[in-house]
C-alpha cells in the first residue's frame, strides 16, 4: 500500500509501473482477474487514479480494472522536461494498453481524460466495448476565467506551481452536493506538494487547445471528427449539473455527437462526479459495464 499520509487507507492498492515511449515511469492500477478484457479508467487534470479508487473496488471482483496516472501526475514520475501534450498523453496511454495485450476495452473517462482515452482507442474502435463519459469533452469549448488566469505567462505558473492555485481550489470547487473529507482532500493533493511536482498540472492547463492555432488543436479536432466511429457502441453519459467547468454546452455537444447514448443527469452534482454522486452513481456505472448485452 502506498503512503499517502492520512489518505493511505483510501487507496489500498500497490500500483504497477510502465515505461512510456518518452522514457518516463507511468504508475497504474491493475486490479481484478487477469484477462484480455478490462475497464480502462482515464483521469484528467488535476486528479489521478485516486479519483477512480471506489469504482475500481466496485468492479474489480468481476472484471479487470486499469487506472493509469498520466506522466507528471499522481504517483507517476514527474520529469521537468517531457512532452506534456494531448498527443503525447494519447501515445503514452496507447502504449500502455498495447503492453498489457488488451483486446477488449471498456472506457471510463473524466475531464481531459475524455480526449486522451478516446484518442488512444480511436484507431481500433472494434476493440472497444462500453463507454462511460463523466463531465468531459472531446471538442473545444469555453473555459472559466479562473482557469484562463492560470494560462497567463509567468503569473499562471506562479499561481499553479507556486501557490497550488489549481489543484488546491479544485478540491473544493469540484464538489457541490457535499464536501471532500480531510482524508479525501489529502489524497487528491498528496502528489502535488511542491513546485516541481506540479509541473504537469501547469502544462495541462497550457495544453487546453482554446485557440484555433494551438499546437494541440488539430489533435482535438481529429478526435471530435472521429466520434462517429463509436456510433454502434453502448454509451452512457453521467453528468453533474453543478460543474463549474464543463457545463451545459459540453453536455449538448455530447448529445449531438452521440444521440443514442443514455444520459443520466445529476442536477446537484459537481465536477468530481464519482465523488459527489457517491455510491449510487458508482454502482450505476458498474452495472452498466457488467450487465448482459441484452439488458
Amino acid at each position: 500500500m502506498v503512503n499517502l499520509g492520512r489518505a493511505s487507507g483510501l487507496y489500498p492498492f500497490t500500483p504497477a509501473s510502465f515505461t512510456t515511449p518518452g522514457g518516463a515511469r507511468m504508475s497504474y492500477l491493475d486490479e481484478g482477474p487477469r484477462s484480455h478484457e478490462a475497464v480502462l479508467m482515464v483521469h484528467g487534470n488535476p486528479t489521478w487514479s485516486f479519483y477512480y479508487r471506489d469504482l475500481v473496488r466496485e468492479l474489480s471482483p468481476s472484471i479487470r480494472c486499469i487506472a493509469p496516472d498520466h506522466v507528471g501526475m499522481g504517483l507517476s514520475e514527474k520529469p521537468q522536461s517531457y512532452e506534456y501534450t494531448l498527443a503525447g498523453r494519447i501515445r503514452d496511454l496507447a502504449a500502455l494498453v498495447a503492453s498489457l495485450g488488451l483486446r477488449r476495452i471498456h472506457l471510463v473517462v473524466h475531464d481531459w481524460g475524455g480526449p486522451i482515452g478516446l484518442g488512444a482507442v480511436m484507431g481500433n474502435p472494434e476493440a472497444v466495448g462500453r463507454i462511460v463519459v463523466t463531465n468531459s469533452a472531446a471538442f473545444p469549448g469555453r473555459i472559466p476565467a479562473r482557469i484562463a488566469l492560470c494560462r497567463l505567462p509567468v503569473l499562471g505558473e506562479v499561481i499553479v506551481r507556486g501557490l497550488n492555485g489549481f489543484a488546491g481550489p479544485a478540491s473544493r470547487m469540484a464538489m457541490s452536493a457535499r464536501r471532500l473529507t480531510p482524508e479525501e482532500r489529502d489524497g487528491y493533493l498528496w502528489p502535488y506538494r511542491d513546485w516541481s511536482s506540479r509541473i504537469a498540472v501547469h502544462r495541462f492547463v497550457h495544453d487546453i487547445p482554446m485557440e484555433a492555432g494551438h499546437p494541440s488543436r488539430p489533435v482535438l479536432d481529429g478526435i471530435t471528427q472521429g466520434l462517429g466511429a463509436f456510433g454502434g457502441h453502448r454509451k452512457i453519459i453521467v453528468w453533474g449539473g453543478r460543474d463549474f467547468c464543463f457545463g451545459a454546452e459540453f453536455l449538448g455537444r455530447w448529445k449531438a455527437a452521440w444521440p443514442d447514448a443514455r444520459v443520466e443527469f445529476l442536477p446537484s452534482v459537481g465536477h468530481y462526479v464519482l465523488e459527489d454522486g457517491g455510491t449510487d452513481v458508482r454502482r450505476s456505472i458498474a452495472q452498466f459495464i457488467t450487465q448482459p448485452n441484452e439488458a
